[in-house]
């Protein structure tokens, strides 16, 4: 799997609008390789990716149902909720991300360098969590509230939007230099463990019921 993230011509003013100024003509992939293990609930998953010399924008499109949205702090278990994630990987020699964001905007996010199970505060072998200073960085744009009780049962769709400095990236991995022209991998999903109809998708399909598998990203491709 590959996605060419564009250039920003207009930065996104994380206003949750999916085809306006800064994405609408973007290209968007699709989160749709579901894991055998869910659910008969085919949530219809759509993301876009851009970029400028400071940050890296994302924006999930959602048409979803059984959506419900509990936890409402940094750092808390949002992949029970509705949930969307993206991972990433911007060095071959270094580890990856994951920005974990239920649709109530709550936001999960580590810097992880081995992703070996382990009895850790991450529960990963060698991880760190990034801290609530970090956190704040992130701007998360949600179209939901931030607590969805009890589970919207009928048709939703929901956006949520992104935008995530380079240099908090750069934090943990070291300069990364011009952007354009780089190949970084990556991988989106989109989950609900504990929703009334669980589902496990991603961009890029992974081997076994697991996310963080960075042999199984897809291919970033920044435009030069």
């Amino acid at each position: 799997m590959e996605y060419r993230v564009q250039r920003a011509k207009v930065c996104p003013e994380l206003g949750g609008l999916w085809d306006g100024p800064a994405w609408g003509e973007v290209e968007a992939i699709t989160v749709g390789s579901f894991r055998p293990e869910s659910s008969n609930h085919r949530p219809v998953v759509q993301a876009k990716l851009l970029f400028d010399a400071t940050t890296i924008y994302g924006i999930f499109l959602v048409k979803d149902k059984y959506v419900s949205c509990v936890n409402t702090g940094f750092q808390e278990p949002v992949w029970g909720d509705s949930c969307v994630e993206f991972f990433v990987k911007p060095k071959p020699d270094k580890g990856h991300f994951n920005f974990e964001m239920n649709c109530g905007g709550a936001l999960l996010a580590y810097y992880i360098t081995d992703v070996r199970p382990a009895k850790t505060p991450t529960g990963y072998h060698t991880a760190v969590k990034l801290t609530p200073e970090e956190g704040r960085r992130v701007r998360i744009f949600h179209s939901l509230p931030s607590r969805v009780v009890p589970e919207l049962q009928e048709e939703t769709t929901w956006v949520n939007e992104f935008a995530i400095p380079i240099d908090l990236l750069e934090k943990h991995v070291g300069n990364l230099g011009d952007i354009p022209a780089q190949t970084w991998r990556a991988n989106f999903y989109k989950c609900g463990d504990n929703t009334s109809h669980p589902h496990w998708a991603s961009w890029s399909p992974v081997t076994k019921l697991d996310f963080h598998l960075p042999e199984c990203f897809g291919v970033l491709r920044f435009e030069k």
